[in-house]
């Protein structure tokens, strides 16, 4: 199978996102993400004999490009969260502006209905509900001292409080901190929190003028990986809590779940249908989690997913193939950040089996953090976009530019 893997194109800075016209040309975003010495903001490559820059100083981190009707929709995850249509001549208009941004996750890639509805992932700001140290270690409470998750449905609360040290007095000073609200605040027991929109943690979508913004379905933590079937299901790869900041949470898969309207997925306080109080979401670096609402018989039955994948093994993007199989970009785990040093998983391309949703492992060599796939019908080539190097360890980042790559592989 390596051996009909050839080497599109390289030197990308943390490429996050392919797309394919109908031409068969092939389109690349930077995320703009500066590690290594990277240019600030995001780009847009047109990619030929030599690349072509199509587009620059996006905002950071851009997570999503889709081709669909002569131009490119694209996702812009920073402060605020954006979507954008870029004409191929380089043009661009805002489609939607002020979405929740710049937490740990941001507005993702755009799925695109045969009725022409734009769909699109929300990510949560925060890692289960609650905004605790781990938003300084990745670098967005600075920034936003005020952020905090908005729900999709009305929430209440259980009044739960998470202390931790508090850096913006130092010293010895402590801070406690309560779900959907901001670091160094909390909501009292049997408080409501109404629902939002736009909100986090949710599928949402609007016409392709930036009209009729709806809420489809709440409570995917992290719905990073979006598109349709051929037979017209949505699917969604949400990527599972991790082992950290003030509500860790233990061995949580990734999951693949089919977007269904007025569903909730769970999050906070259900992980694939199973209540997250569960033993075997017990962390090592905290207490088992307990409930952050109260109020689970007002909402739709968390959803069951259709396919579980290794906890941290952070499935980004997917592409159906031409007889009907899923292929899933792997990019891996983020390991000492993410969870305690452990074994090294994803880092390769995964098939999805559709009918009875089984996962079997497809390519690994030589790719280093595969994070996009996209088939081509213009070639029968499958695409993949690897985000280049980048790794966690004791002291933070070890990530280097200019090590992004695009590959084509013949099925």
């Amino acid at each position: 199978m390596r051996s009909k893997l050839e080497l599109v194109a390289d030197g990308f800075s943390f490429p996050t996102a392919i797309a394919i016209d109908h031409e068969g040309t092939a389109y690349v975003a930077e995320s703009g993400l500066q590690f290594d010495g990277a240019a600030p903001g995001g780009h847009i490559w047109r990619v030929g004999r030599s690349s072509e820059l199509l587009k620059e100083g996006l905002r950071a981190p851009v997570t999503g490009l889709v081709f669909y009707e002569g131009g490119l929709y694209l996702s812009e995850g920073g402060n605020p969260g954006r979507i954008t249509r870029l004409g191929l001549d380089g043009s661009s208009s805002t489609i939607i502006d002020g979405l929740p941004g710049a937490g740990n996750y941001h507005t993702n890639t755009v799925a695109i209905a045969t009725d022409g509805w734009l769909y699109f992932g929300q990510g949560a700001l925060t890692n289960t509900g609650v905004v605790g140290l781990d938003a300084l270690e990745l670098a967005w409470l600075r920034h936003v001292p005020d952020g905090y998750d908005t729900p999709g449905f009305d929430v209440v609360l259980a009044g739960e409080r998470f202390e931790t040290a508090d850096p913006r007095r130092g010293g010895d000073a402590r801070a406690i901190t309560g779900a959907f609200a901001p670091f160094g605040s909390w909501r009292a027991q049997g408080q409501r929190v109404r629902k939002s929109l736009p909100c986090t943690a949710s599928v949402m979508r609007l016409r392709p003028d930036g009209t009729q913004l709806e809420l489809v379905a709440w409570g995917l933590r992290n719905a990073f990986g979006l598109g349709f079937l051929p037979d017209g299901r949505l699917l969604a790869i949400d990527q599972g809590a991790d082992d950290r900041g003030s509500r860790p949470v233990g061995d949580a898969p990734d999951l693949v779940f089919e977007v269904k309207s007025g569903a909730w997925y769970g999050w906070p306080d259900f992980i694939g249908g199973i209540p997250i109080t569960d033993e075997r979401f017990t962390p090592v670096r905290g207490q088992r989690p307990t409930f952050l609402l109260t109020n689970h018989g007002e909402l739709p039955p968390p959803e069951r997913a259709l396919a579980r994948l290794p906890s941290h093994t952070a499935a980004a993007k997917f592409d159906v193939g031409p007889d009907g199989t899923i292929y899933l970009a792997l990019f891996g785990d983020e390991r000492p950040l993410t969870a305690p040093p452990g074994e090294q998983v994803g880092r390769g391309v995964a098939r999805l089996h559709p009918s009875d949703w089984s996962v079997t492992p497809f390519l690994s060599s030589p790719l280093l953090r595969p994070i996009d796939v996209k088939y081509s019908r213009t070639d029968g080539a499958l695409y993949i976009l690897d985000f280049g190097h980048f790794e966690m360890n004791a002291a933070g980042f070890s990530a280097s530019a200019r090590t992004g790559k695009l590959w084509r592989l013949r099925l």
